[in-house]
């Protein structure tokens, strides 16, 4: 287990002495720090003083119960974010989702089993420590960002391509990505302008605007720790939780960069390539659920362009699939994962797209 998990402090709070005990054998035994309360009252006054790391809480206490105590928690900026766990010999539905419903993590059920309680304490407090860990990155893009983003210049475009580099090299795709994607985008916009209903929408300044802010479609990447990021093997659904953040974390990093900048077109489309590039047509990808035409073109026409191209290309994990397997992928996925007008749109120069791909291809 890692140290700063290991040592965590973790706060119990039961008005049974008996389980009070139990619970810090097991515990205290396993290296963690213990705190322990009969009263929910003198529990929240604690967390408050010493913010401990992970809090098990029994529900069925005087005064103040395991419910009331966890709602005081979330309603307090200093312990809000601190993960609690509900203890209870009561183990029926309702419970459980009035638990969840107020901000409980989990449920551990009475009579305690060492193994269960070390499991769930240790699972917990391993994603509170990666979300601290994931905080400190966003802090550091936030910096990053702020200080390379300044005015729009084409030294400014050259150094945005390589921030964004970074993030794509972190897991195995390479600067060509970037430089493929930037260009497929300006040709299917092209294609949208020339001939589809959307022409009307597409001017040269958005042709411009997203070939140069396609880089920063998955800028935040560079905020997702190394070791989910870099994983080789399948991902955990709390990891791929975190990898989907990816989304928000270079959104929100270019909204604070746009809000010094409001009149910057880049930008702006930035934050919308950024935030909405895994949405789906059918309204089933993240990380806001949008739907149809609510998700910004821009995003629209990155989704087709950034799915091309990962699935034409090798990756550590797969094999390149063929141009033609990549054509038929995307139209299996029209009307579900793609807007089918750029769908249409792709298919009118899908061999323009092959030979962008040849041409811009990565170095065996």
């Amino acid at each position: 287990m890692n140290t700063s998990v290991k040592d965590s402090k973790v706060m119990i709070v039961d008005d049974t002495p008996a389980n009070l005990e139990l619970l810090e054998q097991i515990l205290s035994g396993n290296g963690y720090q213990v705190m322990s309360y009969t009263q929910g009252a003198r529990a929240f006054a604690a967390a408050v003083k010493f913010s401990p790391d992970l809090i098990l809480s029994d529900i069925m206490m005087p005064e103040m119960d395991g419910f009331e105590l966890c709602k005081q928690l979330k309603s307090d900026q200093n312990t809000a974010d601190i993960p609690l766990i509900f203890l209870s010999a009561m183990d029926n539905p309702e419970d459980k989702i009035k638990g969840f419903s107020v901000g409980g993590v989990d449920y551990i059920t009475k009579p305690f089993y060492a193994q269960e309680v070390l499991a769930r304490v240790g699972t917990h407090l391993s994603m509170s420590h990666m979300r601290k860990e994931l905080q400190a990155y966003n802090e550091r893009l936030e910096d990053l960002v702020q200080l390379q983003v300044k005015e729009i210049h084409d030294s400014q475009l050259a150094t945005i391509t390589v921030i964004s580099s970074l993030s794509e090299c972190r897991d195995g795709t390479t600067g060509k990505h970037i430089q493929r994607t930037s260009i497929l985008c300006r040709e299917l916009a092209v294609e949208l302008q020339r001939n589809s209903p959307y022409s009307d929408l597409i001017d040269d300044k958005f042709i411009l605007d997203l070939s140069h802010a396609a880089p920063l479609h998955d800028i935040g990447k560079i905020g997702i720790p190394d070791s989910i990021l870099m994983k080789p093997g399948k991902l955990t659904a709390e990891e791929f939780d975190i990898i989907k953040m990816h989304t928000l974390i270079g959104a929100t990093a270019l909204e604070k960069v746009h809000a010094q900048y409001p009149g910057n077109s880049f930008i702006n489309m930035g934050v919308q390539l950024a935030r909405s590039h895994h949405e789906k047509w059918n309204g089933t990808g993240y990380p806001d659920g949008l739907a149809g035409k609510s998700i910004p073109l821009c995003g629209r026409i990155m989704a087709l362009v950034d799915v091309y191209d990962a699935i034409s290309s090798k990756r550590p994990y797969k094999e390149a699939s063929t141009h033609k397997e990549t054509v038929q992928s995307i139209i299996r996925d029209s009307g579900t994962h793609f807007d089918p007008v750029i769908v249409q749109a792709f298919l009118q120069i899908e061999e323009a797209f092959a030979k962008i791909r040849d041409e811009n291809g990565d170095a065996s």
